[in-house]
């Protein structure tokens, strides 16, 4: 049967084997919600880089540069890290080149899987019915801050796992853990994530609009994957 496993730091990532899985990126505050959100509001594609001189010189090439770290965006990009910055008429139809503190670092350590996807609240129904389809085991790997567990990326695993239990055999005691969070806080997941860790760090950016926002399910039917170094609409 296929499995599932839940990676909930990238310091963790060598324990796992990716060759031949369907690897799940999930950094919901924010950089995998901008993903979803701008995929779908029109930008062709997004090529993520694990550091800033990568997207910096992407300028060059005609893209549109995001850069984020420690939450705050980066002094002379174009974008910074709210999906709302994704969801701009400015971004129709042009190309993005992104950096994040957590989440592009985790898509730079997932190059040897069979197929990187892109996971938020946004469109999970869309990511679980995707990965139904297919043949292969998942792991799902949360981006974190800076190496250490956050809550609101443990709580989407958690919430992708119930929606595979009956089509996935969990791989170890992970996805247990992340579900049974799950289900302890799903009636109020907005309530929780705001006294999160990294909600409070965002707190002093004045981004409560943006946590809101992420926390939403199923705004978007649709996959983001990586295919040869870009972000695309399956």
């Amino acid at each position: 049967m296929k499995t599932i496993d839940v990676c909930l730091s990238p310091d963790l990532i060598h324990l796992h084997n990716l060759k031949d899985k369907n690897v799940v990126i999930v950094d919901i505050l924010r950089a995998t919600s901008c993903m979803v959100s701008g995929l779908a509001f029109g930008i062709d594609h997004i090529i993520p880089f694990s550091n800033l001189e990568g997207s910096q010189a992407m300028k060059a090439e005609g893209y549109l540069i995001a850069g984020e770290r420690g939450g705050e965006k980066v002094e002379g990009f174009d974008l910074g890290n709210s999906p709302f910055d994704y969801m701009d008429e400015k971004v129709v139809g042009k190309k993005v080149a992104t950096t994040t503190t957590n989440g592009t670092v985790a898509i730079e350590k997932s190059r040897a899987a069979l197929n990187v996807i892109i996971g938020a609240f946004l469109n999970i129904t869309a990511v679980v019915n995707y990965l139904k389809q297919r043949d292969e085991s998942v792991i799902v790997f949360c981006a974190g801050w800076k190496g250490k567990v956050n809550l609101e990326d443990s709580l989407f695993a958690g919430a992708l796992v119930e929606r595979l239990q009956n089509d996935f055999a969990n791989e170890c005691d992970s996805p247990l853990l992340v579900q049974a969070a799950y289900q302890s806080m799903k009636h109020d997941l907005v309530g929780f994530v705001k006294n999160s860790s990294h909600a409070k760090r965002l707190n002093r950016l004045n981004v409560h609009k943006d946590i809101e926002y992420c926390m939403k399910l199923d705004v978007f039917d649709l996959v983001p994957i990586l295919k040869e170094g870009k972000l695309v609409l399956l």
